[in-house]
Formats: C-alpha cells, sequence, structure tokens
C-alpha cells in the first residue's frame, strides 16, 4: 500500500487489519485490528489524527482530512460508505455514513445511528444516537427500528468478514483471457447478508 510518513509519524496498520495494496496513508493514522480500508481510500494525516478503530470500515474512494490539531475518530464497527467525506469529524460506535456523503469540522454522528446517501452533515451538527439523518443540510427525521440497528449491524459483519477474506486469500493476479468452464462465485455467510429496511 503507499503509506508515508511525514515529519517522522508513520501510519499504524495493525494485525488483523486489511488495507488494500491501492488505499493511501499519510503520516497520523491509526487503523486498528479487524478494521478494512477500501481501495482508492485517501487518509491523510497530515496535519489532524486519523483513528480508524477496531472492525470499523473505510469503503472505496473514501477521503478522511481534518484541520491542524483536530482528530478525526470512526469508532468501533463505524460503517463508512463509498465516496463519503470525513472532515474533522466523529463517527461514533456503530453509526453508518452512506454513500457520498459529507462530513464537515466538528460533526458527531451518534452510535448506531445512519446517516442516507447524499447527505451533508454540517459543521458542529450533532446527529443523536439510533437516528436517521437525510438531505442537505442532513435533518434528523426519525428515530431508527431496532431491526434497522440490526440491518445495518449485519451489514457490518459482512465487511468484518471481508477484512478476514482478503488477509487470507486477496492476491495480484493477471485476469484469465476466458470465462472458465462452471466458474465459482463468491460464497458469504447468509447470516451476515443485509436485507433491505422494508423486506
Amino acid at each position: 500500500m503507499p503509506c508515508y510518513a511525514l515529519d517522522g509519524i508513520s501510519p499504524v496498520v495493525e494485525e488483523g487489519a486489511y488495507v488494500h495494496p491501492e488505499a493511501v496513508l499519510i503520516g497520523d493514522v491509526i487503523v486498528e485490528r479487524g478494521s478494512y480500508i477500501a481501495p482508492f481510500a485517501s487518509l491523510r494525516g497530515d496535519f489532524g489524527r486519523i483513528h480508524i478503530k477496531a472492525n470499523a470500515n473505510v469503503q472505496d474512494n473514501c477521503v478522511i482530512h481534518a484541520f491542524p490539531g483536530v482528530d478525526v475518530v470512526v469508532h468501533e464497527r463505524g460503517h463508512i460508505g463509498h465516496s463519503a467525506i470525513l472532515h474533522g469529524c466523529i463517527v461514533e460506535e456503530g453509526a453508518l455514513v452512506g454513500m457520498n456523503t459529507v462530513v464537515m469540522d466538528g460533526a458527531v454522528i451518534g452510535a448506531h445511528s445512519i446517516v442516507a446517501a447524499h447527505s451533508l452533515v454540517v459543521s458542529q451538527q450533532t446527529i443523536p444516537t439510533k437516528m436517521l439523518a437525510l438531505g442537505s443540510p442532513a435533518n434528523v427525521v426519525r428515530e431508527l427500528r431496532e431491526e434497522e440497528v440490526t440491518w445495518k449491524s449485519l451489514g457490518t459483519n459482512g465487511y468484518i468478514e471481508l477484512t478476514e477474506r482478503c488477509l487470507a486469500s486477496m492476491q495480484e493476479v493477471e485476469p484469465l483471457n476466458a470465462v472458465e468452464p462452471d466458474r465459482k462465485r463468491m460464497v458469504i455467510d447468509e447470516s451476515i447478508k443485509p436485507k433491505f429496511a422494508d423486506e
């Protein structure tokens, strides 16, 4: 993976975390065990610290950064969707930040909350625990139902399992030039397969 020390500070990737070779970590970045960092994620700890806690995931094309002296923290089992931008904010335990969402400086996403895709959480905004927020700017629309909290948790379990799968079997290969007979499919544990919230 492209991993760069800056001013004598090197990123830390704990044993049991998976960082894709095409993610970029710069400077004061800490990735704890069980966490998954997807391709093309940019974690740029050149001003403030970025701390990805245990069993969290940061998906493809995410950008994480902060102003000087400010930490970005994604707490345990935090779930950061594709192409989200986090800047100087806190994502508490078990929260989900949807795809293409922007979370600005000083914002706090409460534990087990969901911020819907394409939302903007403005500076200093707090989304309380177990709430659904959406829009630009984001508004809290209601409390999450327990089945929705469970749905999110199952999705995060899938990324924890993906971390283990990548550590065990991910390797760079040359592509095949034809589909082989009886081509295998990916097999996942059905118990961690998330359902849509309205199912």
